[in-house]
């Protein structure tokens, strides 16, 4: 089963309403704000079925005044994370679009981005803890790189922890990014478009080939974002330093107490080639191997 780009639908509506359930505004309470996002607050609330439990939900709000396009934009998220299910994946409820403002409802994630949580908690998990943390962001992305979906923006502020420390990738609102081809599932995006840089791998930045082979190269800055507790990639190096730096095989150093195999697992993520970078399927089992046999952790 493969992923469907919004986008190429005439009709961003049909894709909603294929990919997104709608919810009745009435089995929503909003309780508070919690954020902002790129289109108008994020809230935390309540969902509540007729004859099923509550429970607790995120909510994203478009803000009034929002042209026809960024109604678009705004919903393309929700028709792609739709397309979607699995335990390392934020789950979408469903889409308010009946009423106004239109809403974005998934799953709570009490402990927030991944991040600030690592920040706040600098030093408290142990070795072990922080390798089950990768080890479920990789399945997030092996599930969606067999989709053939590319996420292009995976770093430590786009994956959200629950309250049992579950890591799930998040933020599908890199639609803005593809000039899309679907036929090949490599992105060349639109020139000029942000790119993060830091997270980049080095073909994604010059020629903008996004592959899950770039995405791979990302999520080795997520290991190193994780093993330093949220430590910022290539501390306070400007981007154009980073490039270069890159450019000549510089790569980032081990951080503190990291294990030799999780440095050397990152390094094969920073291949310079692409084809040499490992699949996320053989980070997953990689990262088992280690869970499963902790001694190798202690180097």
């Amino acid at each position: 089963k493969y992923y469907i780009d919004p986008s190429t639908y005439e009709d961003p509506n049909e894709a909603i309403r294929e990919f997104a359930k709608e919810i009745d505004v009435s089995f929503i309470k909003i309780e508070e704000v919690i954020g902002s996002g790129e289109f108008g607050e994020v809230c935390f609330g309540r969902l509540k079925h007729p004859g099923k439990r509550e429970y607790t939900v995120a909510i994203k709000t478009l803000k009034s005044g929002y042209t026809e396009e960024q109604r678009r934009e705004f919903l393309s998220e929700a028709s792609i994370m739709g397309q979607f299910e699995h335990p390392n994946v934020i789950h979408l409820e469903g889409v308010v679009t009946k009423s106004r403002p239109v809403m974005i409802v998934t799953e709570f994630m009490e402990n927030g981005s991944l991040d600030s949580f690592l920040r706040q908690k600098e030093g408290q998990f142990s070795v072990l803890q922080l390798v089950g943390m990768l080890r479920g962001i990789a399945a997030g992305m092996r599930y969606l790189s067999d989709m053939n979906y590319v996420h292009r923006d995976l770093a430590a502020r786009n994956i959200l922890v629950n309250s049992n420390l579950v890591c799930k990738v998040s933020d599908f609102g890199l639609s803005r990014f593809l000039e899309d081809d679907a036929s090949n599932p490599t992105y060349t995006g639109a020139l000029g478009c942000k790119i993060p840089i830091r997270w980049t791998a080095p073909e994604a930045v010059q020629y903008r080939k996004f592959t899950s082979s770039s995405d791979v190269w990302s999520y080795g800055i997520v290991m190193w974002e994780v093993m330093s507790y949220g430590e910022r990639p290539y501390w306070d190096m400007s981007n154009q330093d980073v490039i270069n730096a890159i450019d000549q095989d510089y790569r980032l150093p081990p951080p503190p107490d990291c294990p030799t195999v999780l440095h050397l697992l990152m390094l094969d993520c920073w291949q310079k080639e692409r084809v040499q970078r490992p699949k996320f399927e053989q980070i997953v089992s990689a990262l088992d191997k280690m869970i499963r046999k902790p001694s190798a952790l202690k180097a």
